[in-house]
């Protein structure tokens, strides 16, 4: 028996994920495609309009991937939202204060 189907979708290795699912060739994770199909509810056309570089077969193939590997893509979006949350503790934004300021000087912060 021959497996078939693995053109669209390729692991690379990630220093801080281990291995992560890729669409070949393209810098877009299988995640990704999972997070715009399946919680921002864009259809597979949706996505070709976006990213016109991919194919259907591209979408339905990282899907299909996800579906197969749903713990190890949960757990790398898990891992990802936790680093974040860890960064912006480590590294909040000046943005609120800089308003604060321009406001009680009377600056306008919309030009």
């Amino acid at each position: 028996m021959k497996l078939v189907a693995t053109e669209h979708i390729e692991l690379r290795p990630s220093e801080i994920h281990g291995e992560v699912a890729w669409i070949v060739g393209t810098r877009i994770r299988v995640a990704d495609v999972y997070v715009w199909h399946e919680l921002w509810r864009w259809s597979p056309p949706a996505i070709l309009v976006q990213f016109p570089h991919l194919t259907p077969a591209d979408i339905h193939a990282a899907m299909a991937y996800y579906w197969d590997h749903q713990d190890e893509i949960q757990g790398l979006l898990r891992r990802a939202a936790e680093l974040e949350e860890e960064m912006r503790q480590k590294y909040p934004s000046k943005l609120p204060e800089a308003i604060r300021r321009k406001n009680a000087n009377g600056d306008s912060v919309s030009s």
